[in-house]
């Protein structure tokens, strides 16, 4: 199933409130066919330990039951 790419930013925009209440953001890298999102943590979020918590616990967690078609959620990696 496509990720409806609306809603995906969507629903993005919403949990980057939170982030930016906090000094942080995250940005949508890509979205694949089979829909593995790849994120980019930004801000005080790129270098906090807890990053790959939220992102697995927290993000990965909300876009999948929020966005029908989302099966993963990964970071950017750096170049």
């Amino acid at each position: 199933m496509a990720v409806n790419r609306d809603l995906l930013e969507r629903t993005i925009d919403v949990i980057r409130q939170s982030l930016q209440a906090d000094g942080g953001d995250v940005a949508l890298i890509d979205c694949t066919d089979d829909g593995v999102v790849t994120l980019e943590m930004q801000g005080a979020c790129a270098g906090c330990p807890l990053s790959s918590y939220d992102m697995s616990e927290g993000i990965e967690r909300i876009l999948m039951e929020h966005v029908p078609g989302v099966t993963k959620v990964m970071p950017a990696m750096p170049f």
